[in-house]
């Protein structure tokens, strides 16, 4: 879903990363569904991909699924 948005935005992998201010190997991780961000990192990228509550929530749900 995060790469979809990106994607729709126009914006590549390395633009994403200096937005968000994180490393781009960071932000492939995210981008692949690989990897919950930070808390501020999240809170960006929902404001930068303008999110909407059910993406967020199916996003979180999603990535701690995988974590567990």
């Amino acid at each position: 879903m995060i790469k979809e948005k990106r994607i729709e935005k126009g914006y590549t992998q390395e633009k994403m990363s200096k937005i968000l201010g994180i490393s781009l190997r960071q932000y492939v991780r995210i981008d692949n569904e690989e990897d919950l961000p930070r808390r501020d990192v999240l809170k960006n990228l929902i404001k930068e991909l303008n999110l909407s509550n059910e993406e967020i929530g199916k996003y979180i749900r999603k990535m701690t699924e995988n974590i567990i």
